[in-house]
């Protein structure tokens, strides 16, 4: 049986992986406010190369949760439980955010990045963290 936290984070993690998936491969769904903004322009235009490679770190990270939810006795077990704690420290960090534009404590406020960003993003990132930190502590 798969705990409910690595359940969640894994179908979490593949739909955000499939997400930036798409975005690498030209859609347009839901682009427009995903990076943050300065003065109407994108602070940067993540290329194909980097979108994939933040939807490998995400597969990476449902791959993680379920070894760590359902298979935690095959391998080390320091790997998966050091893996979710890894993935715990980037979400926390992520939504702390920069203190400018991104996170809980951005000062930059208006844009319809930063709409999403309070609304959706950053505390998706905190529930990824508390939900990493319980599948870390709690089996």
């Amino acid at each position: 049986m798969i705990p409910m936290p690595s359940l969640i984070l894994t179908v979490v993690f593949l739909a955000l992986s499939a997400v930036h998936v798409a975005w690498a491969f030209g859609s347009q769904w839901g682009l427009e406010n995903a990076v943050p903004k300065r003065d109407g322009e994108p602070l940067f235009t993540p290329g194909k190369p980097l979108t994939l490679l933040v939807a490998i770190a995400l597969l990476a990270g449902a791959f993680i949760s379920v070894w760590r939810g359902a298979f935690p006795s095959i391998g080390p077990s320091w790997m998966p439980r050091l893996g979710t704690w890894v993935i715990a420290a980037v979400f926390a960090l992520r939504a702390a955010g920069d203190f400018r534009y991104c996170g809980f404590f951005k000062r930059i406020r208006g844009t319809g990045f930063s709409r999403n960003d309070t609304l959706i993003y950053s505390p998706l990132c905190a529930t990824i963290t508390g939900l990493s930190v319980w599948l870390a502590v709690g089996y």
